[in-house]
């Protein structure tokens, strides 16, 4: 078998119709548009926010119209829980967010902390993170632990 041997199978391929090339051809004058209306009209089909009468597809789904608006300014923390860190440092042992990443704890190391309360704090810790819930720090200084804010 050679390059030129090479033929689609029997069937497979069709040649588009041309129509509009005279009345021989099957599909001239009208080229299979019927006659008069918008549809024979060349740019018939019109934009898609215009339907004739209808409720515009834009309006009729209440989640495209976009109620309200998203803050701009909006700051996604990396969230740590009390058991994540309790399992993760030694007693006495300086909690940062450069020590967080190390641990391999941060989701993204650009975002500020915050650590929630989830879980019992075994260790005592000293805890620097940018925002901490009160649950988190009551649990932190039973424990014998120091809670400081970074700004």
């Amino acid at each position: 078998m050679k390059l030129h041997d090479l033929v689609p199978n029997p069937g497979s391929k069709k040649e588009k119709k041309r129509v509009g090339r005279g009345i021989s051809a099957g599909q001239g004058k009208t080229a299979g548009r019927g006659t008069k209306g918008a549809g024979s009209r060349s740019g018939e089909g019109g934009h898609l926010y215009r339907q004739g009468g209808n409720l515009p597809f834009y309006r009729r789904l209440p989640f495209i119209r976009g109620e309200g608006f998203t803050p701009p300014n909006q700051v996604t923390f990396n969230e740590v829980n009390l058991d994540q860190l309790s399992e993760a440092f030694k007693a006495n042992s300086e909690v940062s967010p450069e020590s967080l990443a190390e641990a391999r704890l941060l989701r993204d190391i650009r975002n500020p902390v915050v650590v929630l309360g989830r879980g019992e704090m075994t260790v005592p810790l000293k805890v620097r993170v940018h925002r901490i819930s009160a649950g988190a720090k009551a649990k932190i200084e039973k424990a014998g632990g120091t809670v400081e804010l970074i700004a």
